[in-house]
């Protein structure tokens, strides 16, 4: 395998981003950084940015509000000709405090795990760009 096996996105979720009560996010917003990473990954690793094709799993594990920063992060973890098995991982490293005032936040102490993932990227075979060396 040619190319990095792995991807990090660090982002802050706007106000835009919150769509319920309490300036939640939606699941939805995660699950578009880690499109982003998939996507990134095909990239390096073919030369095209391939389609996701699918989650085995998608499991939210904290909520996500208007102002926290996200670490999300991807590797391979499996290639077949054509598919790419990807391991998805979001973490919370930095919360608003309203508490204290509207611009205060707090870097925190340990990442909150915010959601996982497992999903299949495809990259057609005649799309494929950059050589790899023959599999083991």
């Amino acid at each position: 395998m040619t190319g990095p096996t792995k991807a990090v996105l660090r982002v802050r979720i706007s106000e835009r981003d919150a769509h319920y009560g309490g300036k939640l996010a939606p699941g939805a917003k995660v699950l578009e950084l880690f499109g982003d990473l998939a996507t990134e990954l095909a990239i390096r690793h073919d030369g095209d940015e391939g389609l996701l094709a699918g989650y085995e799993r998608v499991e939210l594990k904290a909520p996500v509000h208007a102002g926290d920063f996200l670490e999300a992060t991807a590797e391979i973890v499996k290639v077949g000709a054509t598919s790419r098995t990807i391991e998805f991982r979001a973490v919370k490293v930095i919360a608003p405090r309203p508490d204290v005032s509207d611009s205060a936040a707090d870097l925190l102490p340990e990442p909150v795990l915010v959601a996982v993932a497992r999903g299949t990227t495809v990259v057609k075979r005649d799309r494929q760009r950059v050589p790899r060396a023959p599999s083991a």
